[in-house]
C-alpha cells in the first residue's frame, strides 16, 4: 500500500511525536516471557541427589494413591508456584521441604536445568540439588505413598523405551471455518510428542519426569560424572 507523500519523510530518522520514543523505553525496561504466558501454569521441581553408601543417588516420590492429580505416579518433589515464592527455585525446595519434612537448611541447589514446557500449557523449571542429611528424610503422609532412590551410575546406563503421541488440533463444529483458507480441509499441524518410559527397581517413570530426568542424563555426560 502506497503511502501518503511526506508520510515516509516524517517517520523516517525523526517521529513527529513520543510513540517511538515511549516504545523504545518500554521494550528496552520490559521483561519478556513467553507470548500468553499468563494462560500457563508455572511448577518447580527438585531433582534431589544424596549420598548413600558410597555413591551418589537420585531420589524420586511415588505420589500417593489418594491424591486427585496423578494418583501413584513417580514424580520429583514440586508443584506450582505460590504467590509468597519469590522465584522457581525458591518453590521447589519449598516443594521439597514441605513434601519430605525436610528444613530448609538441608537442601543446597546446585543449579537450573532447562526449562519445560507442555503442549498442555505448563511450564516446568527444574533444579538439581543435594539433601545434606538424608536420614531426616520423612514424607508427608497423604502426599507421598514412598521414596526410593537409584545410583547415578544406574541413571547413566540406562535405556528408556520411547514412544510418540501425536497431538492435533481438533476445531469444534462450530468453529469458523468459512474465515479460513481451505476450510474444513485446512492443513492444520500435527506434533509428535515424546513420551519416555524408564523402569527402576519395578517403578515406571515416564511423562514429564521422564523428560526431565533424561535431559539430567545428557547434563551428567556433559559434566563428565
Amino acid at each position: 500500500m502506497a503511502l501518503a507523500d511526506g508520510a515516509c519523510g516524517r517517520t523516517e530518522g525523526h517521529a513527529p511525536d513520543s510513540l517511538v520514543e515511549a516504545l523504545r523505553q518500554h521494550l528496552g525496561g520490559r521483561e519478556r516471557r513467553l507470548l500468553g504466558w499468563e494462560r500457563y501454569s508455572r511448577t518447580a521441581v527438585l531433582l534431589p541427589l544424596l549420598h548413600r553408601e558410597g555413591s551418589w543417588h537420585l531420589l524420586f516420590e511415588v505420589r500417593a494413591q489418594t491424591l486427585r492429580r496423578q494418583p501413584g505416579e513417580v514424580c520429583f518433589p514440586g508443584g506450582f508456584l505460590e504467590p509468597q515464592d519469590p522465584s522457581p527455585e525458591a518453590a521447589a525446595v519449598r516443594e521439597t521441604c514441605e513434601e519430605l519434612n525436610l528444613p530448609r537448611e538441608d537442601i543446597q541447589v546446585l543449579g537450573p536445568l532447562d526449562v519445560l514446557i507442555t503442549p498442555w500449557r505448563l511450564i516446568v523449571s527444574p533444579f538439581v540439588g543435594v539433601i545434606r542429611d538424608p536420614g531426616r528424610i520423612n514424607p508427608a503422609p497423604g502426599e507421598i505413598e514412598r521414596v526410593f532412590t537409584v545410583p547415578l551410575g544406574e541413571i547413566r546406563a540406562a535405556v528408556p523405551e520411547v514412544h510418540r503421541v501425536h497431538i492435533r488440533v481438533q476445531p469444534p463444529d462450530d468453529f469458523p471455518f468459512d474465515k479460513i483458507p481451505g476450510g474444513r480441509a485446512y492443513p492444520w499441524r500435527q506434533v509428535d510428542h515424546p513420551e519416555l518410559f524408564f523402569e527402576f527397581q519395578g517403578h515406571v517413570v515416564w511423562g514429564m519426569t521422564a523428560l526431565i530426568l533424561d535431559h539430567f542424563r545428557s547434563v551428567l555426560r556433559e559434566v563428565g560424572s
